[in-house]
């Protein structure tokens, strides 16, 4: 319980935690921002981390001075990207081992084949709007991973999503972070940015429900 407490601290006063680092450690700061946002990314065991909130965090500081905008924004385009093809492979090696017999109870290749049919199908999109859902996004390259999605096809979206994802929310907090209604509620700030977050999957799963309703109410007319 302590340890979620202060996961739950940190996140919602991120900007007072992010601003000490600055203070602490310098330009050693970026390492430790692109180190969070790989292992984010990148690690199927650490999808607790921060994401939307530390790229918001870290834009509000690039916007009073304390980081380099410039720098924010690359730095952690590519710690995205490569968290991402870090977790994709490991999935993608770990895929054939786990589908290795015919008659497997929890793990068929079957389901193996029907992943890779979809990510083939709708990957792409999934992958993008992973990216903007917490929890979601570290699973969602894994998952692309076991189900062998082409590679050409994966890195694509991968570089698309990742760099909506970082200069989406690092500008926002960029160019908002500073006014002072945001400064002085920055935890509700923070919630406010989850939830945008979680808007562009809860669109396309209504969407999506909303086309089986309408397909259930063609196949029963």
């Amino acid at each position: 319980m302590e340890f979620l407490a202060r996961a739950v601290d940190f996140v919602l006063h991120i900007d007072k935690h992010l601003l000490e680092l600055v203070t602490t450690y310098g330009t050693w700061t970026y390492g430790i921002l692109f180190a969070i946002v790989f292992m984010e990314t990148g690690l199927v065991v650490t999808p607790f981390l921060p994401g939307d909130s530390l790229l918001f965090a870290a834009g509000a500081l690039a916007g009073a001075g304390a980081l380099e905008i410039g720098i924010v924004v690359p730095l952690l385009i590519a710690a995205a990207v490569i968290g991402d093809n870090v977790n994709y492979l490991i999935g993608r090696s770990v895929g054939p081992r786990v589908f290795t017999t015919e008659h497997n109870r929890f793990f068929k290749r079957e389901h193996l084949s029907r992943t890779h049919e979809f990510y083939e199908r709708h990957g792409g999109k999934m992958l993008v709007l992973a990216r903007f859902v917490p929890i979601v996004r570290t699973f969602a390259p894994f998952v692309a991973g076991i189900g062998r999605m082409s590679y050409p096809r994966f890195l694509a979206f991968s570089i698309a999503g990742g760099t909506l994802w970082v200069a989406g929310f690092s500008l926002l907090g960029y160019f908002f972070g500073g006014l002072p209604v945001v400064k002085e509620n920055f935890s509700v700030a923070v919630i406010v940015v989850i939830f945008i977050s979680l808007v562009p999957m809860v669109v396309e799963v209504w969407k999506a429900r909303r086309g089986r309703l309408r397909a259930g109410a063609r196949n029963s007319s």
